[in-house]
């Protein structure tokens, strides 16, 4: 799932290349995932249109158009935005294809099927967009900032860190590695916590990402529909060792979302074993 470092990496790489540049022409693919908010058909809106900005929020990419109108792409567990020369053929999953005039093109692809892509003039209409919180890695979220709205979700706190009303941007790869560093076992509660540790939080959360964001601008090069997540040191390595202590790497699925914890590093209650 992109998340945070990801998307803002993937935003600095379409940036240069997309602002300026004309779309000369568009395909729909999968109408289920690509979504007129606006009414009509997508290639009369979309045609002639020129990218104004490529901006994030939270775990959104925004394509803003001239005149208005905004390309919003919630890519959720596996969405990619691709951008190259035009391919030989489509896939089978590529949902929304922008042939670009410098002969270039943007083509969105999800495996999954379970992102989307709108066309809005309000960002209020995406669904879940007007509810997120500040981003996560906002100067402005100071320590105290960051406690008083984790008191507002008192549940488990791996829970509150996927919460995009608490802070936007992090998603479950990240916050198994932000709990790894804070050694907190994710599923604790909130209110469990002491000042100390929720200062350990913060820390650990700025710090993940601001590194996460460091190793993707060296790693990803120029493609733009890759993920690298070989450098995190707990998140999908379940049964490897934990870089701190040795102890293998525990998985726990609850909800069809897996859990990445050290028990010797984090430890708590056992929920079953991974």
């Amino acid at each position: 799932m992109p998340e945070l470092p990801d998307l803002e990496v993937l935003r600095e790489r379409l940036a240069p290349r997309l602002v300026g540049q004309i779309i000369a022409g568009v395909r729909v693919r999968r109408p289920l995932i690509v979504r007129n908010l606006l009414g009509g058909e997508m290639d009369d809106r979309l045609s002639n249109q020129v990218f104004a900005e490529v901006a994030r929020r939270g775990k959104f990419l925004l394509l803003r158009l001239n005149g208005g109108l905004t390309l919003v792409v919630n890519p959720m567990l596996a969405g990619r935005l691709r951008y190259g020369p035009p391919l030989p053929r489509d896939r089978a999953r590529d949902a929304l294809i922008l042939s670009l005039g410098n002969g270039q093109e943007l083509r969105y692809h999800d495996a999954k099927d379970m992102g989307k892509v709108y066309l809005t003039k309000d960002l209020e209409q995406v669904p879940t967009y007007a509810g997120l919180g500040p981003e996560a890695d906002d100067p402005a979220v100071t320590l105290d900032i960051f406690a008083e709205r984790l008191r507002r979700h008192p549940g488990e706190i791996k829970t509150a860190l996927l919460s995009q009303r608490f802070l936007a941007g992090i998603g479950n790869a990240y916050a198994d590695e932000i709990l790894w560093r804070t050694g907190l076992y994710p599923f604790r509660r909130v209110n469990s916590l002491s000042a100390a540790e929720v200062a350990a939080l913060f820390t650990a959360m700025r710090e993940a990402l601001a590194e996460a964001i460091s190793i993707l601008r060296e790693r990803v090069g120029e493609e733009t529909d890759v993920e690298v997540r070989d450098f995190m040191s707990v998140h999908g390595k379940a049964g490897q060792p934990c870089p701190r202590c040795g102890s293998p790497i525990s998985e726990v699925t609850r909800e069809r979302r897996a859990t990445h914890f050290c028990r010797t590093c984090q430890p708590g209650l056992l929920v079953g074993r991974g």
